[in-house]
């Protein structure tokens, strides 16, 4: 039942409010499993999660985005795809989770700003889901991380709702920051169904297979 419905979604604008929660209720089957915080490096993360060949149109937000800050958006080729796990950079990571999602009062684009879909750096310390992603992208990019391993990424998360989380592409397997949780998951944990990422040029997207993650932790927010 599920893949037919979200084969839908590839055809409609991903942040303007094309989702009703009925739609995907299937998503809602899974239950809710303990979320446990994450404070050392993980010993495993899970595989990079498959990608298709064939790119994916960028979500409109984004490229509007892209040209109002191309600075934001730039990608250098010789940059790496992945980050190792460090100790500190692990460290580095939640932190910088934790901070950004105590730092924004939560708000629909609707609210903010009169429309329905506008990717921001939450400046004034108002935003939603994409907004929350940006500014820790734009922190962990001035603490030295390669802009390339961070990936803007657009899912159904467990509520059947759209949302967008940052994907961080390490060696150990990708790993997810999120608005609505302080700690980081690996891909596979999310509950999420997985649809589209920023490609590793920064203007392109790809497509994700519309992959489902089926274990699902507790929201922290």
């Amino acid at each position: 039942m599920r893949e037919p419905l979200i084969e839908r979604l590839d055809a409609r604008s991903f942040f303007c409010r094309w989702l009703q929660l009925s739609a995907l209720a299937v998503v809602l089957l899974f239950s809710r499993g303990a979320e446990a915080q994450m404070e050392i490096v993980p010993a495993s993360g899970s595989p990079l999660i498959a990608t298709k060949r064939s790119a994916a149109m960028p979500v409109p937000g984004w490229t509007r985005f892209c040209r109002q800050r191309p600075d934001e958006c730039r990608v250098r080729s010789s940059e790496p795809a992945t980050v190792p796990l460090t100790p500190q950079a692990w460290d580095l990571l939640n932190r910088i989770n934790r901070q950004v999602n105590a730092s924004i009062i939560p708000i629909s684009d609707y609210e903010h700003w009169g429309v329905e879909d506008r990717w921001d750096l939450a400046e004034d310390g108002y935003g939603d889901c994409e907004d929350f992603q940006l500014l820790k992208r734009k922190r962990l990019v001035a603490a030295g991380f390669p802009r390339k391993a961070l990936r803007m990424t657009a899912v159904i998360d467990d509520h059947g709702e759209a949302h967008a989380v940052l994907m961080v592409r390490a060696e150990k397997g990708d790993f997810v920051l999120d608005n609505k949780r302080d700690v980081i998951l690996p891909w596979r944990q999310t509950g999420y169904v997985y649809l589209q990422r920023e490609g590793s040029t920064g203007s392109t997207w790809v497509s994700l297979r519309r992959t489902f993650a089926p274990s699902v932790a507790t929201s922290g927010r």
